[in-house]
């Protein structure tokens, strides 16, 4: 059997440019931790803003979710695309505190809140490499029926 790190990327569904995810330090029932790296070229900072690219909000929220929720439930119900399910965002509230930018790498930190009836809700914050809280809160989401081919 692959490890953790290895069949959590393996089952994401997402593809570059939206994929935003690069590694998973740690992981288990409970928490997850992962690292992704901003490229410098990133389509986003082509307009956000205009000779001072700072990485936008919505992409914040998305390396949030994707570490701290997605590959949690695909750890956490580690059949979950076996079962044609995937993880989807529901709700999002989170606090922004700090920008980061081109390059930059950024670290995710999240705790399980709960994961009942195919719903996963947790608490999420993110960490620049000085260890700065960009932003920080809660993501939920929640299994659904997934088929490629329909």
């Amino acid at each position: 059997m692959m490890n953790a790190n290895t069949y959590i990327l393996a089952q994401l569904p997402y593809r570059q440019p939206f994929l935003f995810v690069d590694e998973i330090t740690s992981v288990t029932e409970n928490e997850i931790t992962g690292n992704y790296r901003l490229p410098e070229d990133a389509y986003f900072y082509q307009g956000h803003f205009k000779d001072f690219p700072i990485t936008p909000g919505v992409i914040h929220t998305e390396i949030m979710a994707q570490i701290g929720v997605v590959c949690l439930g695909i750890y956490i119900n580690h059949n979950a695309l076996y079962n044609n399910k995937i993880c989807v965002l529901t709700s999002t509230e989170i606090n922004f505190l700090k920008p980061s930018f081109p390059g930059d790498k950024l670290t995710v930190k999240s705790k399980k809140v709960y994961f009942r009836f195919d719903k996963l809700k947790c608490d999420v914050s993110l960490f620049n490499e000085s260890g700065d809280v960009l932003a920080r809160g809660s993501i939920s989401g929640m299994l659904t029926d997934f088929n490629p081919n329909e």
